[in-house]
Parts: structure tokens; sequence; C-alpha cells
């Protein structure tokens, strides 16, 4: 499977030479520089990188559309994203790379949250409400959604074209990705800390584009939703159904034929026991679980985002950890839903002789 190797580097002159460096060993690499206002691109040709240039910054979304026609280009089978600011190691490029080869046709993730503790509490709290959400509007259960150290099979972008630009399209690569079956794998890679840089990813500008890409994504989820739940309470009732319903209908009723009255009492139990029964079905169904825990997350998301913006701006105490844990866990959206009916029928006792 013959791979290239993608880095996007906007001013990154102090890291991409290594970076380059260690890459190189995995496979051939292609630099896509940004418009960087540095040396990045010298540097990064100097350490072996076939090097394409963009006249100005057009953002990290262009930059990897940038390096997908350079794949088709060269023949490759698999195209490698990987950032070129030193946060990730190049050395697990064996490992991604190893995965994507184990299992063609699978878009790889590599997983960035084995050590949290790396990230600042504001980036390790973006990261997990938007991995929340980007999981409950595709159906998939990734750690890292945000990650960009990724193994895309180049047949992925014949199907799926990401529209919006900048880090939105890493995350509506996913989405879709979920949407339309294809497998996603994750594994763990190792992040290294920065120590006096910056994240080229802007809490307020990329965090709003991808809150906003998400939003009109979880609506659409939600519109699903209701219809699934519609569909399952309403379905014992569909005309497709009349026969077999009416059927236990008299079946519950016969034993009372003789009395005109306890007959319609019969047919009117018979038909609660049938709502109750749907009703149980439905609380009792993974599903409902699913877009309980969902439904908490969306309706506390606009008081929730604010506060991960005012975190990632003011320096101080960690005050949305406890909020974004309780709120957006994956381990809730995963947890079976509780085994109780929604309504327990109690017999009545037998009169005493």
């Amino acid at each position: 499977m013959n791979a290239l190797i993608v880095i996007p580097v906007f001013d990154e002159a102090a890291t991409i030479g290594g970076v380059v460096r260690v890459a190189r060993a995995h496979g051939t690499v292609l630099v896509v520089d940004d418009g960087s206002r540095d040396a990045s691109a010298a540097i990064a040709r100097a350490a072996g990188a076939e090097v394409v240039r963009h006249p100005r910054r057009l953002g990290k979304g262009q930059a990897i559309r940038t390096g997908i026609a350079a794949a088709r280009s060269r023949g490759a089978s698999l195209i490698v994203t990987l950032d070129g600011d030193g946060q990730h190691d190049p050395g697990d490029l064996a490992a991604v790379l190893a995965a994507a080869r184990s299992a063609p046709g699978t878009l790889v993730i590599g997983g960035r949250l084995r050590d949290p503790h790396v990230f600042p509490p504001d980036r390790l709290n973006a990261i997990r409400v938007a991995g929340f959400f980007v999981n409950w509007a595709s159906g998939l259960a990734l750690e890292d959604t945000q990650s960009g150290f990724r193994a895309y099979p180049l047949e992925f972008f014949d199907e799926v074209r990401p529209r919006r630009g900048g880090f939105v399209f890493e995350t509506e690569a996913l989405v879709v990705a979920g949407l339309r079956g294809w497998r996603v794998r994750e594994v763990a890679v190792t992040t290294i800390p920065r120590a006096a840089r910056r994240s080229r990813f802007r809490p307020i500008g990329d965090g709003v584009a991808i809150g906003a890409y998400l939003a009109g994504r979880v609506l659409v989820r939600w519109g699903l939703e209701a219809r699934a739940a519609v569909a399952a309470l309403a379905g014992p009732f569909m005309p497709s159904r009349r026969r077999a319903r009416h059927a236990d209908l008299l079946q519950a009723a016969a034993p009372h034929l003789g009395s005109p009255g306890s007959w319609t009492v019969a047919i009117g139990g018979a038909q609660l026991r049938r709502v109750v029964t749907s009703l149980a079905g439905w609380w009792r169904h993974p599903r409902r679980h699913r877009a309980a825990v969902a439904a908490r997350a969306t309706l506390a998301a606009p008081a929730v985002l604010p506060l991960l913006v005012v975190q990632a701006l003011v320096a101080g105490r960690d005050f949305t950890s406890p909020l974004v844990t309780r709120l957006c866990s994956q381990d809730r959206l995963d947890a079976p839903p509780a085994a109780e009916p929604l309504i327990t029928f109690v017999a009545p006792e037998e009169p005493r002789r």
C-alpha cells in the first residue's frame, strides 16, 4: 500500500526539520507550506521533504486538499497526515501505517488521550466536548475526534468530499465517514507537550467554526431520533399490523364473550397493555438511553461552550472539567440503559377463601 505522508505547516521553522527527518524513515514526505512567513519551506526541503507552497494562508483544510491532489498524482493509495509543530511523535507513523495496512478501507485516527494530562484543561475539555457531539452525530465511538494524526485511504476522498475549510475539514470528514458506514479505528499515539509554542488552533475562530458545524449535524441527528421514537411507539398500531393486533385483542377477550361489559373491559385492558409494552420497550432500548444522555448535553451546550472559551482565554482555576465530565462523557453515552420497565403491572391478589 503506497503511502504519502502529508504535513501541513504554517510558521513551524523551529520544529519541521526534526519532524521531516524522522517521518522520512516511514515513507515519502510532502510538506504543504500554507503561506508561512518564516523559513519553514526551506528547512523542510533541506530535511528531505518535497514541498508545495501556498502563496498565502488558506487554512488547514485546503492544505490537506493539496496533499490529497498530490497523492493522486503520485498514484498513492493512502495519505497520512500529521502536524508539523512537533506535538505528534513521527515515530508513531509505524503504528498508524501498520493499522491502516492491516485493515484496507479503514480510517485510522491517532488518539492522543492516552495521557490526557499533556493537554491544558481548556484544550482537553474542548476536545472532549467536540468528541462527544461528533460521536453523537455520526454514530462513532472515538476518544480523540480532533486529532490531526490520521491515515485516510485515498478512495475515501472519491466518495467523501468535505466542503468546510480550516480545522472543520477533519471534523466533517469523520462525521461523514460515520454516517456513510466507513470503518474508523483509533490507535494510541504519543503527544509531545508544547513548551513556549502556541497551538495554531484558535479557541474562538476555529472553536466557533467547529461548534457551528456540529450544531447543524446535531440538529439533523435529533430529527432522526424524533422520527425513530415516533416509529417505535406507533409501530404496533400501524395499519400493516392491524390483522395481528385484532387477533390478539379478540383472543384476550374470548373468555368474556358471554358478558358484553366484561368483553369491552377485556378489549380495553389488552389495548392498554399493548401501549405500555410499546412504551416499556422504547424506554429500555439503548437508543433511548443514548438520546437521553445526548439531550442533557445538548441542552447544556449553550452554557458550556462559552465557559470553554472563557477558560481558554483566562488563566486560572479549572472550572469546566467537572461539568464536561458529567455532561459530555463518552462512557455515559455508551453505558447500557437501566433494565427497569416504564410501568410495572402488579397482579391483583387472589381473594381469600
